[in-house]
């Protein structure tokens, strides 16, 4: 899609240093964007890269300072990344998009489909399931009996929402992702084995969430399991039985929560990340990658390491411990010292 330098301005509410007569056609990073391309510069550090780019144009910062002039035309906006963000969102709307009813696919009793749906091939969809309008349901994916997705909702090929499950509107599932599968419930046996504890209660997704793929989020053993309005889960998460996201929470890739433990809103949760269960943590929580928490924390603690730590005496702690080799030989070295002293003064 070709388009102005002035045209993007405008949509933007941005300002043009430059030919807001010359065009586009994609958009490309700074450091391989070449002519005809779009960049953006949202980052300082990449600020090198703006004077040798061969972009016909770079989205900017009004606030972004540069000591030299630049061969690219720039387009000034109050943030470049949500710029970009915008920009995107435009581009991804504009492309043809999926729409019909593909065969085979099963459908059960007392399903009504809404005209204006995508129905990908092999899907088996229960009995009483409720779909909203503009609902996109790619191939093979399978639907639970009374399962109700919202409208604008996305399931992408091999999703997985098993039975009584709810779905708000605008999500977005990617392949592969369970939801509604049996949280790990059993009870120990005098002989040493496990009987199973049915799993009665579902999963709850609200609004705007997007989950992504070969994610599992299991029902409830009573009650629900809930991602709130808006959260924003990584691949690969495993969220336990009775455990709730807060809304407008992001947990990045391969992190763990355990059974009920309820994470409050605007946490921000790092790469492998493990909870254990029946924790509260609290709002605008940070925590580090690859941290194990083993206990609840406070609204806007941040926190790093395993147990974890407070974020900052963590990197103080850390700062020792990477000289701990040297501390001790000093330490050795002091005590070889003080027992010659001692032996001298006998």
């Amino acid at each position: 899609m070709k388009i102005t330098l002035g045209q993007i301005a405008d949509f933007l509410n941005g300002e043009i240093i430059g030919d807001d007569s010359a065009t586009v056609t994609t958009i490309a990073k700074i450091e391989e964007a070449q002519n005809g391309e779009l960049s953006f510069l949202s980052n300082k550090k990449y600020i090198n890269h703006i004077y040798s780019t061969k972009a016909t144009a770079v989205l900017v910062g009004r606030d972004m300072v540069l000591d030299k002039e630049v061969s690219s035309n720039l387009i000034l906006v109050d943030d470049a990344y949500q710029g970009l963000t915008k920009l995107l969102k435009f581009y991804e709307e504009s492309l043809p998009t999926k729409s019909g009813i593909e065969h085979p696919h099963y459908l059960g009793e007392g399903v009504d489909l809404p005209q204006d749906i995508y129905l990908g091939a092999f899907t088996h969809i229960g009995n009483g399931v409720k779909i909203g309008k503009g609902v996109k349901i790619y191939p093979q994916v399978s639907i639970g009996d009374n399962v109700e997705i919202g409208d604008n909702t996305i399931l992408y090929s091999g999703v997985r929402v098993y039975k009584e499950c709810k779905i708000g509107s605008n999500c977005i599932i990617h392949s592969n992702a369970v939801l509604g599968s049996d949280g790990f419930g059993f009870a120990p046996n005098e002989n040493g084995s496990f009987d199973k504890v049915p799993q009665l209660g579902n999963v709850i997704v609200e609004d705007d969430v997007e989950i992504g793929a070969g994610s599992t989020i299991d029902r409830a053993t009573l009650g629900s399991t809930i991602i709130r309005k808006g959260a924003k889960l990584d691949n690969q998460l495993q969220i336990a039985h009775n455990v709730e996201i807060g809304e407008n929470s992001v947990i990045a890739a391969q992190a763990g929560i355990a059974g009920s433990s309820k994470i409050g809103r605007n946490a921000m949760i790092g790469g492998q990340v493990g909870i254990v269960g029946h924790l509260n943590i609290g709002d605008f929580v940070k925590i580090q990658a690859q941290s194990g928490i083993t206990k609840s924390l406070k609204d806007k603690d941040v926190v790093q390491g395993t147990p974890s730590l407070n974020y900052g005496n963590f990197n103080k702690s850390y700062v020792h411990f990477k000289n701990l080799d040297g501390i001790v030989k000093r330490i050795n070295k002091l005590e070889k010292d003080l027992n010659k002293d001692s032996k001298d003064n006998e």
